[in-house]
């Protein structure tokens, strides 16, 4: 085999599939980046066996072939080459020569029959949106759900495809993140819950130009996105994912109109007092005209005053103020609501058309 690739080219592809090599296997073919150049064109493959990304590389076929390269060394060696072409070259034995300039390296690689091809996913069901949107809609829901848990349902997110419109949920047993958004073109009803390592992932290989789409589909047991020249392949996380329309309300007795800016602003200044250890609470209390934003930690206290439209009765309210920035960092809305019940129950933070929904529960403190 003998390929020939622009340092960008090549780098960029390394790059997209270095995010599925497993950091710890003992399947050690796993660890490495499958280059096949056996038809017309030259894929990239890498798989953890949860995850796999296959990705097309621009690039001259000079002679065809296929091989497996430890993916950590051969991403080091692409990261530090000079900006020239890169060649690619390997033996009977699968010894790669990669040469650029005056450099020479030569690297042991494995016959790439032995790597593990991603699943063929049946392309039945699917939804068409832009790249750009479903990377917001990630990276505005991802933050909610739990990263170790015992219930892996946590560790994934709900997407919910009914009437045209994809709902994305994520949830850890102390708040959830709901995206609304609607699709334009075709869409099959599903109901799947995604990894959020999966997630995680696609959303830095996913363009921010609005007008570059992605097609996912989806089966019983994987999910694919593919988009541009690469595909994402992803097993879904199996069981009956939580009932969230239960814990969804519209009652509320207090409903605040706040500017967000300043709102956040005020929450991030209080923070600087909250040890992690502490875990203290900052407290609201919201009255006609105004929200107090208190703090009292043992490193000092915080008092700051808010004006804000209110509906509805006074109240005081302590919350775990990471779960608010959190949420309030991913929203654009220059104003937002904030509907409240009492003390004890869930504050929610939406928008009037519900494209977004953040539902965070408050944390007891002693006035």
């Amino acid at each position: 085999m003998k390929l020939v690739f622009s340092k960008n080219n090549l780098a960029k592809a390394v790059s997209i599939v270095m995010k599925a090599v497993p950091t710890k296997t003992t399947m050690t073919i796993l660890e490495c980046i499958l280059i096949d150049a056996t038809t017309n064109v030259i894929k990239f493959t890498s798989n953890d066996m949860e995850l796999g990304i296959e990705t097309i590389v621009e690039g001259e076929i000079i002679e065809k072939g296929k091989v497996a390269i430890d993916a950590k060394i051969f991403s080091e060696i692409v990261r530090k080459l000079p900006d020239n072409d890169i060649c690619i070259e390997t033996d009977s034995n699968y010894t790669s020569l990669i040469t650029c300039e005056k450099s020479k390296f030569n690297i042991a690689g494995k016959s790439g029959d032995d790597f593990s091809y991603l699943p063929i996913i049946e392309k039945d069901k699917f939804i068409t949106l832009s790249q750009f949107t479903l990377r917001e809609t990630i990276n505005q829901t991802l933050f909610s759900i739990a990263i170790n848990d015992n219930n892996k349902m946590m560790t994934g997110e709900l997407f919910e495809v009914q009437n045209n419109i994809l709902k994305v949920v994520g949830l850890d047993g102390h708040r959830i993140a709901i995206r609304n958004v609607e699709l334009d073109k075709h869409s099959d009803d599903v109901k799947v819950v995604v990894p959020g390592k999966t997630l995680s992932e696609i959303s830095k290989i996913l363009s921010t130009n609005a007008e570059d789409m992605v097609n996912i589909y989806f089966t019983n047991n994987h999910i694919l996105f593919e988009f541009d020249n690469t595909m994402v392949v992803s097993r879904l996380i199996e069981g009956e994912y939580f009932k969230i329309n239960q814990m969804l309300s519209s009652d509320y007795e207090t409903k605040v109109t706040i500017n967000k800016k300043e709102f956040l602003d005020s929450i991030d200044r209080a923070n600087l007092l909250i040890r992690e250890s502490e875990k203290k609470p900052i407290i609201l209390n919201i009255t006609d005209g105004s929200l107090e934003v208190n703090v009292n930690s043992s490193m000092g206290s915080l008092n700051e005053d808010i004006d804000i439209n209110k509906d509805g009765k006074d109240i005081m309210i302590g919350f775990n103020p990471k779960f608010l920035i959190d949420a309030l960092k991913v929203i654009d809305d220059e104003q937002i609501n904030i509907y409240l019940v009492n003390p004890k129950a869930p504050c929610f933070i939406r928008n009037k058309e519900e494209s977004y929904i953040y539902l965070i529960l408050p944390v007891n403190f002693s006035a």
